[in-house]
């Protein structure tokens, strides 16, 4: 009969040894791991409630307001869903291209700007000439 208690009391130990080192992990946990623990815990809750309206939706609206609320469940899912998905870290913003390609354009026109300015000349008769480099552009009244 002695065992029964030094056992619950050894149990108790080791559940109490445990929750120690849970908090600890805790506490010095980053951030990030903190909001990816609790997204991990409620944003399914989120979502599945944006699920469960839509279908709430479908079956009391009329078929004409229907598509509205649909696409407004839809969007508020994708927003809901990238913002849980930024928040975790889940995916690393990536570099558009289009961004870097519109820099090098603009790098570009910096320095050939600075090679070449444009000469403007207008003619008495009222022709104008527009010269850049190159190239020279003539137009008449």
């Amino acid at each position: 009969m002695n065992k029964k208690p030094d056992a619950t009391k050894t149990l108790r130990f080791y559940k109490e040894q445990i929750r120690g080192e849970i908090k600890r992990i805790e506490a010095n946990s980053s951030a990030k791991q903190v909001a990816g623990k609790a997204i991990g815990r409620y944003g399914l809750w989120f979502i599945t409630t944006i699920v469960i309206i839509g279908v709430v939706a479908s079956i009391y609206l009329e078929q004409d307001k229907l598509a509205p609320v649909m696409g407004l469940l839809g969007s508020s899912l994708t927003a809901l869903i990238s913002l849980l998905a930024s928040i975790a870290g889940a995916n690393d913003k990536e570099e558009r291209p289009e961004f870097e390609v519109i820099r090098e354009l603009i790098d570009k026109l910096h320095v050939e700007g600075e090679e070449d300015p444009f000469q403007v000349r207008v003619k008495e008769n009222g022709e104008v000439i527009v010269k850049k480099g190159l190239d020279e552009y003539e137009t008449t009244k």
